[in-house]
């Protein structure tokens, strides 16, 4: 079965934004490399609504589970946080940075209630460590 990793949004300007936080490897080069050891496949929006269709389309097909790193809207976004917790498929939070080691709002996650789990602060193996986590 297949995973499905879900990145929310100005993850696709990992490697060239804020590269003292999320380093300078690009995500996307990042997950192709992890691809040879895993099978998954990747969605990223900017949009907190084609984020929600795309949980909710996943819940119908056939995942093992799913990633989700919905960067800024950890923090802000109760829909998506309804989201996971109406869909039956199990999601793992991740974020590329500590996000209890940044600024005060960062501190709190909406989401992480209605997750299986969640991995934070490892940079970008915190993909491979949730891919880890479902495929064990």
């Amino acid at each position: 079965m297949k995973v499905l990793v879900i990145n929310g949004p100005n993850l696709n300007l990992v490697g060239t934004r804020k590269t003292e936080v999320y380093g300078n490897e690009s995500l996307s080069d990042y997950l192709i490399s992890l691809q040879s050891k895993y099978d998954f496949e990747v969605y990223q929006s900017n949009v907190e609504g084609e984020l929600i269709n795309r949980l909710q389309k996943a819940d119908t097909e056939n995942y093992k589970g799913i990633l989700i790193n919905a960067g800024g809207y950890t923090h802000t976004s109760f829909a998506i946080s309804d989201c996971i917790e109406a869909i039956e498929t199990p999601v793992i939070e991740i974020h590329i940075s500590n996000i209890f080691d940044r600024e005060d709002f960062r501190n709190k996650s909406l989401i992480s209630k209605n997750c299986t789990g969640h991995i934070t602060g490892f940079g970008l193996k915190s993909y491979e460590l949730g891919l880890k986590a479902l495929f064990s």
